[in-house]
């Protein structure tokens, strides 16, 4: 029975084999088991790891880094106000000279007073004027009574002529009639040759009748012509002489007057003043429409067009708005001031603005493409020029050059030189170099 009962040495070595390989297969799973955890663990662990790293780096360096207080810069409005000085002038302005020599005789005009055009101002005594239209007018007297004389002697040239030929007729027929008779022999030869003779005396007489007439002809012209040029003396010393009363060229008020009553007066426009001799008589302007000249800078140049109105006020009269149009402008740069130069045309029929004021206009400009706008404390002005430092993308500073417009005091427009997208720099410092890295710790628009 008991041998029944107990394992032959075959079955106990087959169950112990058994044994053993069910205890190798779960150490087996376990091992597989815990490096498939330790793979999970090691992909999650260590790039969180790897980023905290960098990220203590990354801060470590932020704290040794600079920090700078950056600006993003704004567009300007389309529509601006332009505030700009201006000078009035007048539309008309001209300085009176005497055009005949002598003597003041009187003025009628002062300053301030409105004249209006061909009033007469003053009177001149200009007895060699005088004397000048005198002897004209004797000289085409003369020059007239020669033409007249020279016409009746060629009438006279004419009559004799005739008469000349009239002679030459008989004498030729009296010639003929005694060629007929001395060949009957009425007559002797002497006898037809005196009335030959006869007839060639006639001939000369009637080709020097017809001289003379061609030589009255001729001084006929040559008198005409002594006419026409005395005349023409005459005239000239009559509108000389017409120059001894100076009148207004146009309406207006006297500005200055520069003579007085028994001063001699030189003709002519020379700057010569001497207590004797006192060459510019009066200054007028005319005041119903006035000038304002503006000079525009290049920047807002091309916004300004002719025609456009703007508000023109002066500080004396601070209750009163002026109305102004552009007229016509330079349509040049002046190279010295960068400016172009705008002169407004503005009615004045009251006379309350005077040549001389300094105005201020306000132009209301509409523009196509507005500059930038930034704070005056980023700009750097050094040998290098105008620059704005910014700040690149890799958190280095930048200098990029500018061109400024307009300066509103806390503000500064950049027509050139910006995108709009940059980051500026609010105040840089000598410490901010080309090349730093900073660190940005504001930014604001």
């Amino acid at each position: 029975m008991d041998s029944q009962h107990r394992p032959s040495p075959d079955s106990e070595q087959q169950t112990t084999s058994r044994k053993q390989k069910r205890g190798i297969g779960g150490i087996g799973w376990a091992v597989i088991g815990a490096v498939f955890f330790a793979s999970l663990l090691a992909i999650g662990i260590l790039p969180r790891l790897s980023q905290r790293s960098e990220l203590q780096a990354a801060v470590k360096e932020a704290n040794t880094l600079p920090t700078v207080n950056v600006i993003t810069p704004r567009r300007a409005t389309a529509s601006t106000k332009l505030e700009l000085p201006g000078s009035v002038v007048a539309l008309n302005q001209t300085t009176i000279y005497a055009r005949s020599t002598g003597y003041l005789r009187r003025w009628y005009a002062d300053i301030g007073d409105r004249v209006r055009s061909g009033q007469l101002l003053a009177e001149i005594d200009s007895p060699d004027t005088d004397q000048q239209v005198l002897q004209a007018k004797a000289e085409l007297v003369q020059a007239q009574a020669n033409v007249l004389q020279t016409r009746a002697n060629l009438a006279k040239g004419i009559s004799d002529l005739k008469q000349a030929r009239a002679n030459l007729l008989i004498a030729r027929q009296s010639w003929e009639r005694w060629q007929v008779l001395v060949k009957k022999g009425a007559v002797a030869q002497q006898e037809a040759d005196t009335k030959y003779a006869t007839y060639q005396a006639n001939l000369a007489n009637v080709e020097a009748a017809q001289n003379t007439i061609n030589s009255n002809s001729a001084n006929i012209k040559a008198a005409q012509a002594n006419v026409y040029a005395s005349q023409a003396n005459f005239q000239r010393n009559t509108v000389l002489q017409s120059y001894n009363k100076v009148t207004a060229p146009f309406s207006g008020v006297i500005t200055a007057r520069n003579v007085n009553t028994g001063v001699l007066i030189s003709a002519g426009s020379g700057n010569t003043n001497t207590s004797n001799t006192n060459t510019s008589l009066y200054t007028i302007a005319a005041y119903d429409k006035l000038n304002v000249n503006v000079s525009v800078p290049q920047s807002l140049s091309q916004s300004l067009q002719t025609g456009q109105t703007a508000q023109i006020t002066v500080k004396e009269l601070p209750q009163q708005v002026f109305t102004g149009k552009v007229v016509r402008t330079s349509n040049a740069i002046d190279p010295n001031t960068r400016t172009l130069l705008a002169q407004l045309e503005v009615h004045n029929s009251e006379a309350t603005l005077r040549p001389g004021m300094y105005a201020n206009v306000k132009f209301a400009i509409n523009r196509t493409n507005p500059p930038f706008v930034v704070p005056d404390s980023a700009l750097v002005v050094n040998a290098g020029g105008t620059q704005v430092a910014t700040v690149t993308k890799d958190q280095t500073v930048h200098y990029q050059k500018v061109v400024v417009g307009r300066d509103y005091g806390t503000e500064i427009e950049i027509t050139s030189g910006l995108t709009g997208n940059e980051s500026l720099i609010a105040t840089p410092t000598v410490d901010d170099t080309e090349g730093l890295r900073v660190q940005r710790v504001a930014q604001t628009k």
